[in-house]
């Protein structure tokens, strides 16, 4: 077991890990701001931007569980290091060329670079640090992943407008060799850490995995917390803003900060709440839903453009998602045994980005199939219809939640932890 105080060996690696993802976000949310110039670039409709998106998305996803078992069989260093120099490769490719298909295939590159990337740190996190900083420090993780994005938003953006398409993703690529080095040299797990990772095979590490009710429920909370920020951040913000709120280019990288600043300002919060009430950390996942759900319903009800101060608190409401869905990770590492701890971190993972998959495609389909034939912009009221069949997986979602959430407490139950009803808990504070 760990001290109470980590080593100081701890920071040196969480740092190494911290900046992983930095340059992972930046790779993953870079289209989000090009979205426009790919169109131009590979004579893109709505479905075949969002194929583009959802290609690095899908091989993200796609690779989540494997990635995670690599992490426990051979260990963060050598995995993340590798994940790193992989999306600088597929930065290369996308920036040079202007086929469709090599594009696509540089997407590919980058989300399997980036796979074992988060669920890489959030597994460090539990080896190095005690069980009531983990959240917290999960939190800061996407904090600087948000800081990410944030970069995305405004340097990148900017470098893309001045210098061009090629030399932006260059850039990119360069800066993920530099980060690739640091991490080599700085991330590696405890010396104590005997957990016996190639006693089990991938497969037995799975069923384990997805047959805790703990894990599922991390998997559902991770899924509809997630698919609406996503939506937004990796495609369809910009373009939206754009084309059918007749906001400016630098209009629409504002309000795209707002998605960011608004999960850095909730992330530490949710950490806090998250390490001191461990047995009400779904009320924070489902509140974060509805939140976004409502965000949506409110934008979706007018047939006109928005003043840019009610998109900025659209874009607050919804960002507060991405902290929300880190609450998933708290309970794969809750519920899960210490060598699995990278299948169940990438089995999470899983949720939300299959979710970001289907929400993707099903707006970019929409916004097509109600578009006049050979269209590339599209209207307000094609982009409330598109947005408004998001409702599908808000339903589905939390019902996943809501079932898995009862299976765990039973489970919990079992070991002699009850979880007395939200009600019951504040009648007794009232009284």
């Amino acid at each position: 077991m760990l001290d109470a105080r980590p080593p100081r060996a701890a920071w040196l690696v969480y740092a190494a890990a911290l900046a992983a993802y930095f340059v992972a976000i930046v790779n993953r949310t870079v289209l989000g701001v090009a979205g426009v110039e790919a169109v131009d670039r590979f004579g893109l409709q709505a479905t075949g931007l969002a194929v583009l998106s959802v290609t690095q998305v899908a091989a993200y996803a796609g690779l989540q569980v494997p990635a995670g078992r690599l992490l426990d069989r051979y260990g963060a260093r050598a995995v993340m290091t590798a994940g790193v120099v992989v999306m600088a490769l597929g930065q290369v490719l996308l920036g040079v060329t202007h086929s469709m298909t090599v594009a696509v295939l540089a997407r590919v590159l980058i989300g399997a670079g980036d796979a074992p990337i988060f669920i890489g740190a959030n597994r460090l996190i539990a080896l190095w640090f005690p069980p009531r900083q983990a959240p917290v420090l999960v939190q800061v993780t996407g904090l600087v992943g948000q800081a990410g994005q944030l970069a995305t938003a405004i340097p990148v953006a900017a470098l893309l407008h001045a210098a061009g398409w090629t030399t932006t993703f260059s850039v990119i690529a360069a800066f993920g060799v530099a980060v690739a080095v640091a991490a080599g040299l700085g991330l590696r797990a405890p010396v104590t850490d005997d957990a016996p990772f190639e006693r089990e095979g991938m497969w037995a590490a799975v069923r384990g995995t997805t047959g805790t009710a703990g894990a599922r429920l991390g998997f559902w909370v991770h899924f509809v917390t997630l698919f609406p920020v996503n939506t937004l951040a990796l495609v369809w913000a910009v373009p939206f803003f754009l084309t059918a709120q007749g906001k400016t280019p630098q209009e629409a990288s504002a309000l795209l900060t707002c998605l960011t600043v608004s999960a850095m300002a909730g992330g530490p919060i949710i950490g806090l709440l998250t390490g001191r009430h461990p047995l009400r950390r779904s009320w924070l996942a489902l509140g974060s839903a509805a939140l976004s759900f409502a965000a949506f319903a409110v934008l979706l009800v007018f047939d006109t453009p928005r003043p840019t101060w009610q998109l900025a608190m659209f874009m607050v409401a919804v960002g507060l998602g991405g902290p929300a869905s880190a609450v998933g990770f708290d309970f794969a590492r809750t519920f899960s045994l210490r060598h699995r701890l990278g299948t169940a971190s990438g089995f999470v993972n899983v949720g939300g980005f299959g979710a970001t998959i289907v929400a993707v495609l099903m707006v970019g389909a929409v916004l097509q199939l109600t578009s006049p034939a050979g269209a590339t912009v599209y209207t307000l009221d094609e982009y409330r219809i598109a947005f408004g069949s998001l409702l599908i997986l808000w339903v589905f979602g939390t019902a996943g939640v809501l079932a898995s959430r009862a299976r765990t407490r039973e489970d919990m139950a079992r070991e002699g932890v009850l979880v007395p009803p939200l009600r019951e808990v504040m009648r007794r504070r009232r009284r």
